[in-house]
């Protein structure tokens, strides 16, 4: 039987990266990669296998046909597409430091992919479902918001598994706003929440146990930290752990998230793991793990590599690279 779909929301965009210094220091040339943390992940699990489709705005020019071709050629389904010519696309200036860590300068003001809206979604986009994916970029508009926020309800109907990664920009929400009100009823959504050790210390402002108590109150079976090369934590309502990851010498860490995220979505699709079937899951330590892991090769081997779309790893490159660092 054939893998249900992957179905990513939210944006697309340009990463523009930082190529080479001027005499005076400045970057010489930026050279355009298709990205945005969701279409990531769409192409993520697509290279390794799965049925993944993308939904979200584009803008009719020439960055809006940049990335779906990019889409395309990665092996994502764009029927959930929408294109429009009253907006441009939106950027990030990407640029990293000697360790590989990247920084953004965003240019999304009233850009393709903050004018999506419920009706935008196509009535088949969530038939035969396995997981519905979003990121916190798709929370800094209301009307975003609610739109993604409509998207994952659909997906609850619809009987699939919600998946929600933080993936915080701080640069994208309004100076004086508090993302995390802001946050909380999508993550009382969503089936499966992914953190950076960063994020989860940000959300846990009053203690990391009343954070995941919070968190239990939702729809929520399944928390995992990651934190680069050191372990990742995952927790469940009566159970947690850690894992050691994969250490490896970092080249550019834009989509190392966005990989693991691919990977882990993948593994649950595979395993047909919609929400009534989670706590079955991650009782069965050995497949967490093995589910964890593989996720976490996805994340080591695109940090190797520049790039977003054209980073993240085909499954038998993750395969290989997983029995040579044992």
């Amino acid at each position: 039987m054939a893998m249900r779909s992957i179905l990513c929301f939210g944006e697309a965009l340009i990463d523009l990266h930082a190529d080479g210094l001027d005499t005076r220091g400045f970057a010489a040339r930026f050279v355009p990669f298709a990205g945005g943390a969701p279409a990531n992940v769409a192409v993520a699990a697509a290279r390794l296998g799965g049925q993944a489709r993308f939904a979200g705005m584009l803008a009719c020019d020439r960055f809006g046909d940049f990335l779906l071709d990019s889409l395309q050629q990665a092996g994502v389904g764009t029927d959930d597409v929408v294109r429009t010519d009253a907006a441009n696309s939106a950027l990030a200036f990407v640029t990293l430091d000697a360790h590989g860590e990247r920084s953004f300068s965003f240019y999304r003001n009233d850009t393709a992919d903050l004018r999506f809206r419920p009706a935008d979604f196509r009535a088949e986009a969530f038939r035969d479902l396995a997981v519905f994916h979003v990121c916190s970029n798709s929370m800094t508009d209301p009307a975003l918001a609610t739109t993604t926020r409509e998207g994952m309800q659909r997906a609850h109907g619809a009987g699939a598994l919600v998946s929600f990664d933080v993936n915080l920009r701080p640069a994208l929400w309004p100076a004086d706003a508090d993302p995390r009100p802001l946050l909380w009823p999508a993550l009382h959504l969503a089936d499966v929440v992914k953190l950076s050790a960063e994020e989860f210390a940000w959300l846990a402002v009053d203690g990391e146990q009343v954070a995941l108590d919070r968190l239990w109150l939702g729809r929520t079976r399944l928390v995992v930290v990651t934190d680069g090369a050191q372990p990742l934590r995952w927790f469940h309502p009566e159970a947690e752990g850690e894992l050691p990851c994969y250490p490896v010498a970092v080249v550019d860490s834009t989509a190392a998230g966005d990989a693991f995220v691919g990977g882990l979505l993948c593994c649950l699709a595979e395993l047909e793991a919609a929400p009534d079937r989670l706590d079955r899951l991650v009782a069965a330590l050995p497949r967490l793990h093995a589910m964890l892991r593989f996720a976490a090769a996805c994340g080591a081997l695109t940090v190797t590599r520049q790039g977003s779309f054209a980073a993240m790893p085909r499954g038998d490159e993750v395969l290989a690279f997983m029995e040579h660092q044992a």
